[in-house]
């Protein structure tokens, strides 16, 4: 005997019913499903696959966008409570004695005011770096479309300058820029901010507009002069898994010497990353409605089964079958259609997610058209990361919802009365 012949009869009728067509007879060469059965299983499957692939492409951009941030950002910045850092050589070591934790450097930062000659002014983040170091906790060194990083040497007074904003003051390599900080400084005529002309020595291109229109970087030195600082003001730390940087930067806090406080990178951006979230939070709710609206599609499909087998039940019934088996039959038959919706959903979502960098190009080419303006998004790809989790869970909640439509339909099967339903047979 094969193993569907094993199985028990409520199972073995509610197959027999996913199979056959509306009226068909057991015989019937109409088909896997039914039509209606057919959409049903078709608009799961749309729902699942299209809450799979938005999913993957807002992960995409989540993390395109967060890498291009952390090219400039560190993991985790580490301040002493006390003002600045004058031991922070030795919290460096302290720090890079934690595996997690693949380098470390010392910065300064401040705002300022940029002047341009002819009295262009914009503000800007200002920080100051050692440039050898830099390239331990960030990727600015490859982000560079003119000039060196390392021109950033002390005394220069140099400055590299986001693309951006080196736009909006109509600057290029070599030009003057006069940076005033806010702090004022007493002069015989009275409170005047501080000033000093740096020289541009280097523009680069993060990808992230906040950063490449706010963003400048000078000599950790000449930063500490500006600033009248002894020392640096914190270090800035870079560590093999950003997404473990709450978890180490905690670790951190107990395992290095000194009052300490510790951000990390999601703490810097929380505004950003919470809007995001919720986003993707809503998204997934918003799709999850397709997979709701082929549920009761599901639901209307069971009532007209049940409506069409009553004569079907009452034979069952008369022959000892319980309500409780009757129920069981006609929850298999949506169960069935659910899973096999979901299966179809989950493969066809995946297929999509993982080869999206193929399909759009040739969509994009076969219409004419271009999705994703590199003048906007800085990228002209969609970007794709599907996530495992996200898979399962989708998947789970379209089983859910899938089971939840049969029970309506199968309860009204129970309840069918035998006498009634053959009364005009």
């Amino acid at each position: 005997m094969s193993i569907i012949q094993k199985l028990p009869f409520e199972w073995l009728v509610g197959l027999r019913y996913t199979r056959a067509g509306k009226g068909s007879g057991s015989g019937s060469g109409s088909g896997f499903i039914s039509f209606i059965s057919l959409i049903s299983v078709a608009g799961i499957a749309l729902g699942v696959a299209a809450l799979i692939i938005v999913l993957s492409v807002m992960n995409g951009f989540q993390k395109q966008v967060t890498d291009r941030m952390l090219s400039v950002l560190a993991h985790i910045e580490v301040f002493d409570a006390r003002g600045d850092m004058p031991q922070w050589r030795e919290a460096a070591k302290e720090a890079l004695r934690n595996p997690a934790v693949l380098g470390a450097a010392p910065f300064v930062q401040s705002e300022a005011l940029l002047q341009q000659q002819s009295g262009a002014m914009r503000p800007a983040v200002i920080r100051g770096i050692l440039p050898d170091a830099e390239r331990s906790v960030s990727d600015m060194a490859n982000t560079m479309r003119q000039g060196r990083l390392d021109s950033l040497a002390p005394g220069s007074f140099n400055i590299v300058l986001g693309y951006a904003l080196a736009g909006a003051l109509n600057l290029q390599v070599g030009d003057k820029v006069t940076m005033l900080l806010a702090q004022a400084q007493a002069t015989p005529a009275g409170l005047l901010p501080r000033m000093r002309t740096f020289t541009v020595s280097g523009i680069f291109e993060a990808g992230h507009a906040e950063f490449d229109a706010g963003l400048a970087f000078i000599s950790l030195e000449d930063a500490q002069r500006m600033e009248r600082l002894a020392a640096p003001a914190g270090l800035r730390l870079r560590i093999q898994d950003m997404h473990q940087a709450p978890q180490v930067a905690a670790a951190l806090k107990k395992s290095m010497s000194g009052d300490l406080v510790m951000r990390d990178w999601s703490k810097l951006n929380a505004v950003w990353f919470g809007a995001v979230q919720t986003e993707k939070k809503m998204m997934f709710i918003i799709l999850t409605l397709i997979v709701t609206v082929a549920a009761f599609n599901l639901v209307s499909t069971l009532v007209m089964t049940v409506t069409d087998k009553q004569a079907d039940i009452a034979i069952l019934r008369t022959l000892g079958a319980s309500p409780r088996s009757i129920m069981k039959i006609f929850v298999v038959q949506g169960a069935v259609a659910g899973l096999l919706g979901t299966a179809l959903g989950v493969g066809g979502g995946v297929l999509v997610a993982l080869n999206i960098d193929v399909i759009v190009p040739f969509i994009e080419q076969l219409l004419g058209v271009q999705f994703l303006s590199k003048d906007i998004y800085q990228f002209t790809a969609v970007p794709s990361d599907l996530r495992w989790p996200d898979v399962v869970r989708i998947g789970v909640v379209a089983v859910l919802l899938a089971f939840a439509a049969t029970l309506y339909p199968s309860w009204s099967a129970s309840r069918v009365k035998p006498a009634e339903a053959l009364r005009y047979e």
